[in-house]
């Protein structure tokens, strides 16, 4: 497992934007695939978005076109820009690392989207 730590939540308005980031110590972070998740009250944690090692990235449907992810393996970082955000965006995000069967969580950062 890694550590992980995540930065970046805090409140905004409708139609605003952030940037999350996350960052892990160590020379295996290239080869991790990354990923951000989100759980809002009273639901199940859901998968925002991944970006494998070769810089794939892949997201939820209710995302496309505003969230960008993307990563930075000098800085050992991984990012997410979220674009035109939405009420139904708040949420509570959490990074994730995953490594041949492995995986790690991050503490977790609040956002909420609120007029």
């Amino acid at each position: 497992q890694v550590q992980l730590v995540e930065s970046g939540g805090g409140l905004v308005q409708p139609g605003e934007s952030l940037r999350l980031s996350c960052a892990t110590s160590g020379s295996i972070f290239k080869f991790m695939r990354m990923g951000w998740y989100r759980q809002a009250p009273g639901k199940q944690r859901e998968l925002v978005a991944v970006i494998s090692n070769t810089n794939n990235a892949t997201y939820v449907d209710s995302v496309k076109g505003r969230f960008t992810i993307s990563r930075d393996n000098a800085q050992n970082t991984v990012y997410l820009q979220m674009n035109s955000l939405k009420p139904e965006d708040t949420a509570v995000y959490y990074c994730n690392a995953y490594l041949l069967g492995r995986e790690s969580w991050g503490q977790g950062t609040q956002v909420t989207v609120s007029s």
